[in-house]
């Protein structure tokens, strides 16, 4: 248990390298000074350091690994806590699958409308294979996994880093509600042809460069698979 005068301490640490992310001192890639050195430089403990290189860990912003030449690395892991950090969500305020899918909706209606823009031949080629498996696949674990992988390579082609993060976090949180649901859903293999066809329809009008079409597209898959499987619509 952490006193107050090392939570001051640890928040010292945090602001210091939080400030140097914002400021352009640390970018991606970047390596941290040795904790050592940093506590040294702003008249702190190591332990102070340590527990705030811990929490910007799990929010996916730090690296760290053993061994000579390592250390703790900046690193572009936000997607990832951002998905813990709705998963949570979903799980403390019953009414968030609701709000997740709104938010969802006007997301991925940016995002597909932005990756019938951006597409290129490797996009477009990763996004037909998986609209293919999808056609193929029959078995309700491995159809909702290829389902997300689906979302969020869009979310990729879009370019737009920041939207394809939340894009991706959203799906990510929604996917174990998503499979649940549809364990539920009498006659799912019906549910999933028409999922199959939507999703062909997509990617045809990302293929076609029809930004608007793919946009109204997506809206519609998304509100009718949710109002099948009862989650929030």
């Amino acid at each position: 248990m952490l006193q107050e005068d090392d939570r001051k301490a640890h928040q010292i640490a945090l602001d210091h390298i939080e400030a140097s992310l914002l400021n352009g001192v640390y970018q991606v890639g970047a390596k941290l000074p040795p904790e050592r050195d940093l506590a040294r430089e702003l008249g702190v403990s190591r332990g102070a350091v340590r527990e705030a290189i811990r929490i910007l860990q799990a929010q996916g912003i730090l690296e760290s690994r053993p061994g000579p030449g390592r250390g703790t690395r900046i690193i572009a892991g936000h997607t990832e806590a951002l998905g813990r950090l709705f998963r949570l969500h979903l799980a403390l305020s019953p009414t968030s699958a609701s709000d997740l899918t709104d938010t969802r909706v006007a997301l991925e209606r940016s995002t597909v409308a932005l990756a019938s823009r951006h597409w290129d031949d490797e996009a477009l080629n990763r996004l037909g294979t998986l609209v293919d498996r999808m056609d193929r696949e029959t078995t309700l674990d491995q159809f909702n996994a290829l389902d997300t992988d689906f979302h969020v390579e869009i979310a990729l082609t879009a370019h737009n880093p920041f939207i394809g993060d939340l894009t991706s976090a959203i799906r990510q949180a929604m996917r174990a509600p998503i499979r649940d649901a549809s364990l539920a859903v009498d006659g799912w293999q019906t549910l999933r042809t028409t999922l199959c066809q939507q999703h062909r329809a997509i990617f045809n009008a990302i293929e076609s460069r029809n930004g608007d079409e793919a946009a109204t597209l997506m809206e519609a898959h998304i509100r009718t698979a949710y109002r099948a499987l009862k989650l929030g619509i």
